[in-house]
């Protein structure tokens, strides 16, 4: 019998977890990035990799996508839309070996709420463009279930942390930041248990569905951070007010929405029991783990 076979348009951080352990399972893994330098890195993982941006169509996309039977797209829309979409849209639709596909979209989507909790039924009240594209990319991809069949899910992402990427390794480089906005509230989840709950869906397929992957517990970073601190023995950076803080236009942005996500559905529809149910486990381990 021939092992399944997970293609990933944007195999980086996120996807890269679900590979992984998807490999070590005797999956087939292929998918894209930027460079030829991360292609090399992800052959020499046993992946198959190739090189894609709107610019860079797969060349013979039909044969690169052919008997992949799990497909995940984790590239986030540019100004134009999405690239994926655009370019390889009616090749994925093609796919009879399909059995089911992921889209990685993010809570942005809901807007600002004040602090009051959304669940995906919710209104969508994008404040930024870029969440703005991103509801149109999910309405492309959902219309591609609608009209083909494609088996889509979408799964709605707030920040995402893990090794590498944490409160923890911000402090250990000397760059966390405790900016002060009290009542301010953002959402996460940990990487491995974005790859778990994308797990679930693959053994309990809805296609259509949307599911938000967050956490139990919102929280103010700069909480976030002290705990960070205290699990390392430091002493945490300085409250520094939101409105002195020098901030990117793109943080900025960030800042600009609030709100609290509920995961229901993430429980009761696929039955996934969060590994890390708020930034204290997740941090706690990684802290553990050196």
């Amino acid at each position: 019998m021939t092992a399944p076979r997970l293609f990933v348009f944007g195999l980086g951080y996120t996807a890269g977890v679900l590979a992984r352990q998807l490999a070590a399972e005797g999956w087939r893994i292929a998918g894209t990035c930027q460079t030829a330098e991360k292609r090399a890195e992800l052959e020499s993982l046993g992946y198959e990799a190739h090189v894609f941006d709107r610019e860079h169509p797969l060349p013979d996309a039909k044969a690169v996508l052919r008997d992949a039977t799990h497909l995940l797209l984790s590239i986030p829309p540019d100004r134009k839309g999405d690239p994926v979409l655009a370019l390889h849209g009616q090749d994925i639709a093609d796919l009879i070996s399909l059995e089911w596909a992921g889209y990685l979209s993010t809570t942005g989507v809901y807007g600002d709420t004040g602090g009051e909790w959304v669940s995906e039924a919710s209104w969508l009240r994008p404040t930024s463009d870029r969440s703005r594209r991103r509801i149109e990319a999910e309405k492309g991809w959902l219309n591609l279930y609608r009209q083909y069949g494609v088996p889509l899910h979408v799964f709605r992402l707030p920040g995402i942390y893990g090794p590498g990427r944490s409160a923890i390794d911000q402090l250990r480089a000397g760059e966390a930041r405790r900016i002060d906005k009290p009542g301010h509230l953002f959402g996460r989840i940990h990487v491995e248990d974005i790859a778990g709950a994308l797990r679930a869906s693959m053994a309990t397929m809805n296609p259509g569905a949307v599911y938000n992957v967050c956490d139990d517990e919102p929280a103010e970073p700069q909480e976030v951070i002290r705990f960070a601190a205290e699990l390392l023995g430091m002493e945490p950076p300085p409250l520094v007010p939101y409105e002195k803080a020098e901030l990117s236009e793109m943080a900025r942005s960030f800042w600009a929405d609030n709100r609290r996500v509920k995961n229901e559905r993430l429980k009761t529809k696929l039955g996934y029991a969060l590994k890390y149910p708020s930034y204290r486990e997740g941090l706690k381990a990684q802290a553990e783990a050196g």
